[in-house]
Formats: structure tokens, sequence, C-alpha cells
């Protein structure tokens, strides 16, 4: 089993961040290198969470060998010759013999883990302060070509990348004039680190304590369903107002984009750039631009004013935007319209006394195995009515006492005698024991709940519409490039701290014990010793204020102030939008209900007079054959009058006439084998085309008869 649990957790892990980019990214329309550099941040982060248990017991593993090695050194000392024992000499003490140490299940072989965390950090750390930053801007540009999209990259990040050229350039001058200062390349490496793994502890205090509060909050306000339903009117109410404002923004857009498309013509050197904006647009809008377009002419130049091609770039940039926030808002009203027609489903269900589970809208396709058998109507209402409620409740409890863990591990973990941080007195408990399986599923839930509360906050961070995260595929290339930014900046100082906060960090507990391999890939932070013992450690201390403003809302009550409508009970005009989103989803649902009765009635209708339709087509396909050899005969057969076969001919078009007004849905039979009914077409200098049979007659025999 050596390392076969890191190759295990490598492609687990690497399917669980396909997995979310799936959810959030759109696979066929993003660009490649978006995918790939948001796939990547996240795969590493993911990484470091769940390969950091296996350190921690392979940590405890090597101190357990090192332990052994010390006292076997000891018992090799032998006892004292007679001759120098004296009356005063002391015996010395009984070594206690150590436990014998096993190896973990999950034992990674000693020089892979620093390996493994080098690559991993320096990797995710370039992705974040290098190629992400460059990549956003190239995704957000609307160049028509490689090196346009290239030069507005590097023209956006100048000023990024010089700041820190600059810092970079003043630490190195500062250093070179204090000759006292002799930092090695491995302490300037370090500097480094620090300084980064500092700004991402700021942001990660903040972000924590907003999780640790709202996580637990958010699934007890979920068992509340009529809670839960009055805010999904609110949502409703402010989501359709979003669907408006982005619905008459991409019209104002696509207004522009006809008025340069009617002014460059096809003949114009800046065409190609406009039918590559046309491509961007929606199908409706690109098919009611081609109808006005003129044909290839000539036009003449001096009468119209053509926009620059750096116009062109504005407005192809203006055009990917709008275009994607017309989606993502049209995609998530149909989500919230489904979530909202589902709670008022299990809000009518509750008083149901069958105790059957029905739908407003029942699914159209047929049910599956799991439907019929597993999850039936009766096991879906005591889910949805009676269960449901009770796991989220006792789940809200659960993570309730996670996060009140968290905060008083964050205050207290620095106290090393006695030991105060709940976590490190759970895994050195275990540690007595060598049970490392105990330690790993701790270390694990517990990395994983602070990671939770992390990313899920960054999940929910909208800045207006700059960046914004929507699940079933709507994400934008800049907020998920920026949210695997986030993702390389926090993990670090994350994983830092939740080895402090069980004491594996030599670096805070002042213990004298092995360091873990991640541990050491971050450095000594005696350099920086300000930061060690002092911002490390008093810092995380805030998180107890920001959850206490979390606990009484104030930041949305701020919001709110500001003019941001947010959800308040106790306010007049959340009243009004759950009124106004009540009156909305009821109007959705009887369109909705209009047009399921206009399907069955067409079904139905179908189902009905399908048999007689379809005894006309096979009566007309009879018609059809016979008419087909008739016409064959007459035109193989010498017929010795001329004018006899044209009577029959005729004969048998008022039949077909007659067959064809009974089929009222069914085409007119198109025939190209009778296109000459009379010799004297054949010699016709116009062209032969097919004619319908009811107008097969030629207008040149009008006065055959006469």
């Amino acid at each position: 089993m050596s390392g076969a649990a890191l190759g295990l957790e490598i492609v687990v892990v690497f399917f669980l961040a396909l997995f979310l980019l799936h959810r959030y990214g759109d696979f066929r329309k993003q660009q490649r290198m978006v995918l790939f550099g948001t796939l990547l941040a996240w795969y590493l982060c993911f990484l470091i969470v769940f390969i950091l248990p296996l350190d921690v017991t392979t940590t405890i593993y090597r101190q357990c060998k090192l332990d052994h090695e010390k006292h076997a050194a000891i018992a090799t000392v032998g006892p004292l010759p007679s001759n120098q024992t004296t009356a005063n000499s002391t015996v010395p003490p009984t070594v206690s013999v150590p436990k014998p140490c096993y190896q973990p299940w999950s034992y990674v072989p000693d020089g892979v883990m620093p390996v493994f965390w080098r690559v991993v950090y320096w990797t995710s750390q370039c992705l974040t302060w290098l190629l992400l930053p460059f990549m956003q801007s190239y995704a957000r540009s609307g160049g028509f070509s490689i090196g346009g999209k290239v030069k507005t990259a590097l023209i956006e990040n100048a000023i990024y990348y010089g700041t820190y050229l600059l810092i970079f350039g003043s630490l190195l001058i500062y250093v070179a004039v204090h000759p006292e200062w002799h930092l090695s390349w491995y302490e300037l490496q370090t500097i480094g680190i620090t300084a980064a793994n500092t700004w991402g502890l700021f942001l990660l205090v903040l972000l924590l304590g907003y999780g640790l509060v709202e996580i637990p909050r958010s699934y007890w306000n979920a068992s509340r369903r009529g809670h839960l339903l009055v805010k999904t009117y609110f949502k409703a109410a402010k989501l359709m107002t979003e669907k408006a404002d982005a619905e008459e923004n991409l019209e104002d857009v696509m207004e522009e984009v006809r008025k340069v498309s009617e002014t460059i013509k096809y003949n114009h050197q800046l065409r190609k750039y406009i039918d590559t904006i046309l491509r961007k647009c929606p199908v409706v809008y690109q098919e009611k631009m081609g109808r006005n377009m003129d044909d290839y002419e000539d036009f003449d130049d001096k009468q119209n004013t053509y926009p620059t091609e750096k116009n062109l770039v504005k407005l192809h940039k203006q055009v990917i935007y709008t275009v994607q926030r017309h989606n993502r808002t049209r995609v998530q009203w149909q989500m919230l319209l489904q979530q909202a027609v589902h709670l008022e489903d299990v809000a009518r269900n509750e008083s149901s006394a069958a105790h059957q589970f029905s739908h407003s809208f029942p699914s159209t396709e047929p049910p599956g195995w799991v439907s019929r058998y597993l999850y039936t109507p009766t096991v879906e209402w005591y889910w949805e009515c009676l269960l449901k409620q009770w796991f989220y409740r006792l789940l809200s409890v659960v993570l309730t006492l996670f996060s009140v863990s968290v905060v008083w591990s964050e205050c207290t973990f620095f106290s090393t005698r006695p030991v105060l941080s709940l976590f490190a007195v759970f895994i050195q408990l275990a540690e007595r024991d060598y049970n490392y399986l105990y330690i790993e599923m701790a270390c694990f839930l517990t990395i994983f709940f602070l990671c939770t509360c992390v990313y899920s906050t960054v999940f929910r961070i909208r800045v207006f519409n700059y960046y914004y995260f929507a699940s079933h595929h709507q994400t934008d290339a800049y907020s998920l490039q920026f949210s695997g930014m986030l993702f390389c900046r926090l993990t670090p100082p994350l994983c830092l701290n939740f080895l402090g906060l069980i004491h594996m960090d030599k670096a805070i507990s002042q213990q004298q014990k092995l360091q873990t391999a991640y541990t050491s890939i971050m450095g000594s932070m005696k350099v920086l010793s300000f930061i060690a013992n002092g911002f490390y450690i008093y810092y995380p201390m805030l998180i107890v204020i920001l959850c206490i403003a979390t606990y009484f809302s104030l930041g949305t009550r701020c919001l709110n102030l500001m003019g941001f409508q947010q959800f308040m009970g106790d306010n007049e005009l959340t009243s009004d939008l759950i009124d106004e989103g009540k009156e909305l989803i009821r109007r959705e649902k009887r369109k909705r209900q209009r047009t399921e009765d206009g399907e069955n009635r067409r079904r139905e209708w179908k189902e009905r007079y399908g048999n007689q339709r379809d005894d006309y087509s096979a009566r007309n396909r009879s018609t059809n054959s016979e008419m087909k050899e008739t016409s064959y005969s007459d035109t193989v057969a010498p017929v010795p009058n001329n004018r006899q076969a044209k009577y029959s001919r005729a004969g048998s078009r008022s039949e077909r006439d007659s067959v064809e007004l009974l089929q009222d849905a069914e085409p007119l039979d198109f025939n190209a084998d009778t296109l000459t009914d009379d010799p004297l077409d054949a010699n016709s200098t116009r062209p032969a085309g097919g004619r319908y049979l009811s107008m097969s007659s030629s207008r040149s025999r009008i006065f055959d008869d006469v």
C-alpha cells in the first residue's frame, strides 16, 4: 500500500475538480485555455486539502520511529562500573519503553512528500500571481486575433506586474545597502512565501468568519419551508428585474450591431470583424440581420462613416458580455421557477391524507427504475414533507458545533500547556495509540469543513456583475479564473492555520517535534519573527468579531441602507418584493399550464384523428403509384389519337386534385417525371423544371380543343 493512497487521491481529486468545473463552466463555448487554467488551479488546491492528512500521519509515524531510535541509543549505554559507584551516586531513572510503531496504511515513502509539495505549491503560486491575471485579461479582451488579445492583456497587466517588480526591486536595494543583512536565497524565498501567506490569511479570516455562521444558518432556514418559499419569491422579483435589464441591454447592443453591419458591407476590409461579432450574437438576431443584408455591390465609401477597428473591438467585448449575461439570467429564471413550483407543491402536499406526493407539472418522460421501485410517490412524500426538514435541522446543529469548535480553537491554539485547542486534543489522544485511520478522518473532516466555509463564501460573493458565480454552466471566464486565483492564495495559509490548530506547526507550538513536509516547504518563520509570533497568532482571534457581525446580519443591513435590496423580514420594501415575486410565479405557472394544455389537446387530436390521416396517406400513395404506371403506359404504348390520351390524363388530374383536397396536412405531390405533357415542350427554349401535379397543364394548350 506504499504510495497507493496518494495515487488514488490524486485521481479522485482530478475528477472532483472536473465535475465542479463542468457544473459552473461551459466546455462547449468557453476557451480551452480558460478551462485548463481554472481546472489546474482548482485541482492543485484540492490536492493540498486531500493530501495533507496523509502528510500528518506520515510525520507521526516518522516521529515514532525517531523516538524508538532514541530509546535504543539510551538502552545501549550500560550501568556504571562498581568502582565508580559511590554512596552519593544516583541511579539513572528508568526510561519508559515506547509503544511499537505500526506503519500506516497510507504511508508515503520518504522523499516523496517534499518533492510533491514543492511542485504543487510553486505551480499554484505561478498561476495565481502571474498566469491567471494575464489569462483573465486575455479572456475578456474583444480582440479578433491572438496577437490583439495578447497585446490588450499585456497593457492591462502592466501596472499589475510593474507594482510587483517595484516592490521586489526596492527590497533588493534595501538589502544590498545594509551590509549587516546577509540574506541568502533561502531566506529571500521564505520572505516571499511569508508575504503571500500573510495576504492570504488576512482574506481567509474574513471569509471564514462569514462561512462559519452562514452555512449552519442556511441549513436551518432550509428546514423552514415557509421562510424558504418567501425568500424564493423575493429572489424571483429581484431576478426578474435583472432579467429585464439584461434583455434591454441586449436589445441596445444588437441594435448597434445592426447599424454597424448595415454600414460595413461585404466589400469592406472590416467586414470579417463584423462576421465574427455576428457569430457571437443569438440565432434570432443573426436571422434578422441576415434578412436585411443586401447582395454584394460597389458601395460609395464617401457617403458612410465607418467605425474604427478599436471601436469594433469594444463592440465585440460588449456583445460577449451582454449575451452571456442574458443567457445566465434566462437559465437562472427557469431554475428559480422550478424551485418555487416545487416548494409550493411541498406546501400543498403536507396536508395530503393519502401520503402520495403529486406534482403540479408531472414529467412527460416515462419513469425510470429508481422512480418505479425506490423513490416512489409515497417515499417522496415522507422525505419531502416529513424527514427532510428534520435532517436539515440535525445537520445544522452538527455544523454549529463544528463552528463553535473552530472559533474556540482559533482563539486558543497558541496555548500548548495546557492544550486548549479541541482539534489538538483529539489528534494527540489518537496519536498515543497510533490510530492512523482516526487521525486521517479527523484531519480530513476538519480541513474539509474549513475549506467548505471559505470556498462556499467565494462562490457566494457577487461584485455587481463583475464577478458572479452561477451554476448550470452560466459562469463567465473572468469569474472562473478569479476564483482560481482566490483558491490558490487562500489554500496555503488555510493549511498552515489547520496545522497550527492541531499543534503540528513548530513555529507556533514551539515544540521539539518533527515538522511535516508541507511546513518544511514554507521555510522557517524566524526570519520574520514579528509575523510568526504576532500576526499569525493574534489575527485569527478577529474571527469572533466577524462571526458576531454575521450572526446579526450587519453586512446585510448596511447594504440595505446603501440602496442594495436585501432580504429582511421586517422591511416594507421586502414585503412588496415578496408580493411581486409571488405574482410573477403565479403568472408563469398559468403560462406553463396553458402551454401544457395546448400540447395535450394536440396529442389527443392526433390520437383521435391520426388513423384517418394515415388512411388518407396510404390511399394517396397508392393513387400516385397507379397514376405513375398509367403515365408510363401512356408514354410508351403507341397512341393513335393524341387527343384521346390528353383527355385521359386530364381525368386523372381531377381525381388527384380531389385526393389532395382531402389531405389538409399532406403536401402536394411534386413529380418531375411528368414534366412534358406535350412533345412541343421538349423543344421549348424555356428550361425544364418540376411542377405540381394539380398545375401541370400548359398555358399554350388552352385552345387545343377548339
